[in-house]
């Protein structure tokens, strides 16, 4: 079995599909006792499927308080394979093989015909809510966490090509350009799963800065 149990594997796909969250958070998706989702905890992290964070990896820093903060828990990339993000082997190799006969540009020409693909799933989407909900359809589990009263944070928790996107980057690149042509707005990438971060994450204004795409 990839997981040491059935309510360690519904665990792990529910931090896969609705991003990191506490004990307590993780009780209430799932219909769980909070002690009954700390020893499933336990189990997880002892199988490295699951690492305790102070602090959430994405969105504004919590404010503080009274007590001892709660540990928020989230997919290592160990949990993440386990989740059914397997290698893509044919994928690395066909690119690899792209790239050592016609360079970088080949690659590159992917990337792009790539993301256009994906700008078609998000056409029509007015603000990142939207484009969320795209992504999430395509794979991504993505959601939106508010940055101020200028901007929001884009969440992705998931990637379909991670394992090839740590090496061509170009993949992550051409995505990033997709999500601002759709929105017409400059977007910035602050992390992705490729680099080793926990989550991919997306800056975007609240105001319009280049031409929505048709």
């Amino acid at each position: 079995m990839k997981f040491p149990g059935e309510a360690a594997e519904r665990l792990a796909r529910s931090l896969l599909s609705v991003g990191p969250g506490t004990a307590t958070e993780l009780a209430d998706r799932l219909g769980m006792t909070p002690a009954g989702v700390r020893r499933v905890l336990g189990l997880l992290i002892e199988e490295s499927l699951v690492e305790a964070h102070e602090r959430a990896p994405y969105g504004p820093a919590p404010k503080p308080r009274r007590g001892r903060p709660s540990s928020v828990y989230a997919l290592t990339d160990s949990g993440r394979a386990a989740c059914d993000q397997a290698y893509d082997d044919l994928a690395l190799s066909a690119l690899s093989f792209m790239a050592e006969s016609f360079g970088a540009q080949a690659v590159e020409s992917f990337a792009h015909a790539r993301a256009a693909q994906l700008a078609e799933a998000m056409r029509g989407s007015t603000n990142a809510q939207d484009v969320a909900v795209a992504l999430t359809k395509a794979g991504y589990a993505a959601d939106v966490e508010p940055l101020g009263e200028v901007a929001v944070q884009l969440c992705q928790h998931h990637c379909p090509v991670v394992d090839v996107a740590r090496q061509f980057p170009a993949l992550c690149d051409a995505e990033t350009a997709a999500i601002g042509q759709v929105l017409g707005l400059h977007v910035t990438r602050l992390a992705t799963l490729a680099h080793g971060d926990q989550v991919c994450t997306t800056v975007i204004p609240l105001v319009a800065t280049i031409g929505r795409a048709s």
